[in-house]
């Protein structure tokens, strides 16, 4: 069965790493499309004017690649609606679409996070900008996405390794940790 695997959640959630230790070692899906891998690749030194080319390129990669029938996975914050098209177009397609969702509890800590990874060379998001994609991700994540989702997680990435807050199979919903999903639910913006 082709697989179409989403990694969403705000900007320092450890989106990028997640899929670089989960992909290989969980699943058999070699595709992972990112923008910001792409923008690096096109110009190491500037990936950020290169931003918008990579947001091309992306788009265009994972065309070719439900044209080709195969399985991927891209990462998101979940921000805008946009990917939903395209997902449900997967799924007439005869894709299984499971969402991984690494919950942080603020926009603050989504803000030292990427200023710990501009530390570490990473690449920088305004704070304006963390703060927005925070609130409207987590309402797209509800709202949206995750009813889309034949399976998937919601985890709590504050904590290494990040530990399951609510879990989606084959539609069924289990709740691993009911304190903090209320938690999770309340902060909701």
């Amino acid at each position: 069965m082709r697989e179409l695997l989403v990694i969403g959640g705000p900007n320092g959630a450890g989106k990028t790493t997640a899929a670089k230790v989960l992909l290989p070692r969980f699943t058999g899906i070699v595709e992972f499309v990112n923008a910001d891998e792409i923008a690096k690749g096109l110009s190491p030194f500037n990936p950020d004017g290169a931003a918008l080319v990579a947001g091309r390129v992306m788009l265009e990669r994972m065309e070719h690649l439900i044209g080709a029938g195969a399985s991927f996975a891209f990462e998101t914050t979940c921000a805008g609606r946009g990917h939903a098209a395209l997902i449900r177009r997967c799924q007439s397609l005869g894709y299984r679409f499971t969402l991984l969702f690494l919950w942080l509890r603020s926009p603050e800590l989504a803000m030292a996070r990427v200023a710990q990874r501009v530390g570490e060379g990473g690449h920088d998001i305004p704070p304006d900008v963390i703060r927005r994609r925070h609130g409207a991700g987590w309402r797209n994540l509800l709202d949206l996405y995750w009813p889309m989702a034949e399976d998937g997680a919601i985890l709590d990435a504050e904590v290494s390794p990040a530990r399951f807050i609510i879990e989606k199979r084959a539609g069924a919903v289990t709740l691993h940790d009911s304190e903090l999903w209320r938690r999770v639910q309340e902060q909701t913006p």
